[in-house]
């Protein structure tokens, strides 16, 4: 099976003001996520350093093909900046997920490398691409 790094589209921050975040260490440690948009392409992935989320319908796609070796869901709080609102009058957000990565690069669905950059199987990635995905960097990943 072929992996991938994945740069998800970064919609907005992590560091809302009811994330629970440890940053005496690198990489912080999120005990609880707040994410607040203040943008969005639409793409079912996203990212603010350190924590990625991804919508419920991604969340149940993953679960239902397979592609969820590595991964851990949790609850994630979302909210919108006012220019998010300005601009985005009209987009409603679909539920988010926080997509918890415990697994290990090149082995599960879901795994970091060394440098902190995500890395999925080809099938995580597939799934994905199938909602979509327009806006990531993706690169292939070579143990």
């Amino acid at each position: 099976m072929r992996y991938f790094y994945i740069e998800p589209e970064v919609a907005g921050s992590s560091e809302g003001p009811k994330s629970v975040m440890d940053r005496s260490v690198h990489p912080p440690i999120v005990s609880r996520l707040h994410y607040v948009f203040s943008g969005w392409s639409g793409d079912v992935l996203l990212t603010s350093f350190p924590c990625f989320i991804v919508t419920e319908n991604a969340m149940n796609k993953l679960m239902e093909s397979g592609a969820r070796t590595g991964a851990r869901f949790a609850d994630v709080k979302t909210t919108t900046t006012y220019p998010f609102r300005e601009f985005y009058p009209d987009t409603k957000l679909p539920k988010f997920m926080w997509l918890q990565v415990t697994g290990r690069a090149g082995h599960d669905d879901f795994g970091l490398a060394a440098d902190h950059r995500m890395v999925i199987s080809e099938r995580a990635l597939d799934v994905l691409k199938g909602l979509q995905l327009t806006d990531a960097v993706i690169e292939l990943f070579e143990n």
